[in-house]
């Protein structure tokens, strides 16, 4: 993976040196680009969408790095496809909730082995709550699949039947998990004013 990130950054220079008319490219549009064009149109994309998705730009260009790896590894049948950016966005988000996954049950087993070597209590809520943003305690109260509707929906302004394209479910799901995820981020909103009023 290092050599092949060495790769992109040489050819992303060379590219950058000499540019070449690469534009973003549309969900769902058939397209026949090199790997490089596709890369230099949908990494800063991508890297935005992690961004607001993991709350850390390290996670992000960890798994932005990742996903273009696997595309650049399959590159012959997914440049085929009808669809090669849902694909990208597809990896990277399953990427995300396989590291979701692993962190989870890393975290289960040293609770446990934790809780029989110590009885040491541990920090206070309020304590971990300080060192976070506002804004990622707001997205920590959406799930997975709410966070990556309002991503592609909200900032990357993907029509719902795009968004449900690359997520794999139907446009009226998109629909349903965007406005349970504005309910959500309304009622945190009012939970904020109400605290400041106090």
């Amino acid at each position: 993976p290092f050599f092949i990130m060495a790769f992109f950054i040489g050819r992303t220079r060379w590219i950058l040196k000499y540019p070449t008319s690469a534009a973003p490219i549309a969900v769902g549009a058939p397209t026949t680009l090199s790997f490089e064009a596709f890369y230099l149109a949908n990494e800063r994309r991508l890297f935005r969408a992690l961004v607001v998705l993991t709350g850390s730009r390290h996670e992000a260009e960890d798994l932005a790095q990742l996903a273009f790896c696997r595309v650049w590894e399959r590159w012959h049948r997914v440049a085929l496809l009808d669809d090669p950016v849902g694909y990208l966005f597809r990896t990277a988000f399953n990427a995300h909730r396989s590291a979701t996954r692993r962190a989870v049950r890393a975290a289960r087993r040293l609770v446990e082995v934790v809780a029989h070597a110590a009885t040491a209590s541990p920090p206070e809520p309020a304590d971990v709550a300080a060192d976070r943003d506002h804004v990622d305690r707001v997205l920590a109260q959406l799930s997975p699949r709410q966070r990556e509707a309002v991503v592609l929906t909200q900032l990357l302004d993907c029509s719902a039947t795009d968004a449900a394209r690359i997520m794999r479910i139907r446009p009226a799901t998109v629909r349903v998990l965007v406005s349970q995820a504005r309910a959500v981020l309304v009622r945190e909103g009012e939970d904020a004013e109400r605290e400041r009023e106090r």
